[in-house]
């Protein structure tokens, strides 16, 4: 059995220093992709969603520090609750179809990935052991080829995820989080495609000009015409940015294999307390009101600030009463909270098990919660 477990433990260590890098480096392509083109592209467009999720990482982390003894190994875990989970709360959102304004969808997208980015800098800065200067010059060094390959245009994505391979290797042994580096490797792949799209339009123009205009079956094709629908096929994948090519590459990976694996190995709850129960304690409480009752408190009231004051309005569709079910369903913390409770009891089996519990109560609690205020406020008949 102890053989059992240790192979366990090996398994889950695998999958969170390795599968989880490859989350992260999906994690890092949306954030590049908003940053660039999407909600977080400008000042105006980002800021309620940016303020909205500070007031969601904060509120949650200061809820937990209440409850908990100060100065106790329960303290390390005050970065749990301040994740939302994005592909779970868009998720429950989902289920209630069209009668979502396509606003409260921004919205509640724009501030996960604002809180992703909390989430990010929180286990770079606190959850990194002592640092090995001769590796962390080596993948400076490996960062440095990455950026020199965004500035000289290379476009071949292998080029991007070979290096990054190396500088996961090189974190891991130089102290970071390896996590961390599927991020920065996001950050270096370009956003740019090959071929513009008004050079490809054009090109298919001059090319369709040899095809029969004509539906007849059975038409045999020529060499020439085969080769140049070859050529535009090659030229389509040249359209599309290698950020959006490897996010859209990623995405059934990391939806389908890295989550739930992830899930399987982390998500557990020890049975074995002394009454033969499931093992509740501080941590579970602190997390379950962090994610419940801080996230809710923390998005409302900043948003509340941020209108009130003039610097952002609310965009239509969106209201006070929705929006008090879209800051509940930013308690769904689950992958990102699983994962920062692994890093941060690691040493503690009995405290881990506890946070865990709080995290998995306190994300059904919300997404729960969430649901049932926006099914009875949202409208009835479907948007157009």
């Amino acid at each position: 059995q102890p053989r059992s477990r240790g192979l366990g433990d090996v398994y889950k260590r695998q999958i969170n220093d390795c599968l989880m890098t490859i989350f992260f480096l999906a994690v890092g392509l949306e954030i590049k992709r908003e940053l660039l083109v999407g909600e977080l592209s400008s000042f105006r467009k980002a800021i309620l969603p940016f303020i909205a999720a500070c007031g969601g990482m904060i509120l949650p982390v200061v809820a937990y520090f209440l409850l908990v003894t100060p100065d106790t190994p329960e303290t390390q875990g005050m970065a749990i609750p301040m994740a939302t989970d994005i592909a779970f709360s868009l998720g429950v959102l989902s289920l209630l179809g069209k009668r979502v304004p396509l606003s409260l969808k921004i919205f509640l997208t724009a501030f996960a990935v604002v809180d992703d980015i909390g989430g990010i800098l929180v286990i770079a800065l606190f959850y990194s052991s002592h640092l090995d200067v001769n590796f962390l010059l080596y993948s400076f060094g490996v960062l440095f080829l990455l950026c020199a390959g965004n500035h000289l245009h290379i476009h071949n994505r292998w080029f991007y995820l070979l290096l990054g391979l190396v500088m996961w290797y090189l974190f891991l042994q130089s102290g970071i989080h390896a996590t961390i580096a599927g991020v920065i490797v996001a950050f270096t792949i370009p956003a740019t495609p090959h071929y513009k799209i008004g050079k490809y339009i054009n090109r298919i123009k001059e090319n369709i000009e040899i095809f029969p205009s004509t539906d007849k079956e059975g038409i045999i094709l020529s060499k020439l015409q085969i080769n140049v629908l070859k050529s535009i096929e090659s030229a389509s994948d040249r359209v599309i940015s290698p950020l959006q090519s490897l996010e859209d590459s990623l995405h059934g990976l990391v939806n389908y294999v890295i989550i739930p694996l992830f899930a399987f190995a982390n998500a557990g709850v020890v049975l074995t307390a002394g009454h033969g129960g499931i093992e509740v304690g501080t941590p579970t409480w602190a997390v379950m009101v962090g994610l419940v009752v801080g996230k809710f408190v923390g998005i409302y009231f900043f948003t509340w600030l941020i209108v009130k004051s003039g610097l952002a309005g609310m965009a239509g569709g969106m209201n006070w009463v929705n929006l008090a079910g879209i800051c509940l369903l930013g308690g769904i913390g689950f992958t990102v909270s699983l994962f920062i409770a692994n890093l941060s009891f690691e040493a503690s089996p009995v405290l881990l098990s506890q946070a865990k519990l709080g995290v998995l109560s306190g994300t059904v609690i919300a997404g729960m919660l969430g649901y049932i205020v926006l099914h009875f406020t949202l409208p009835k008949r479907i948007l157009s």
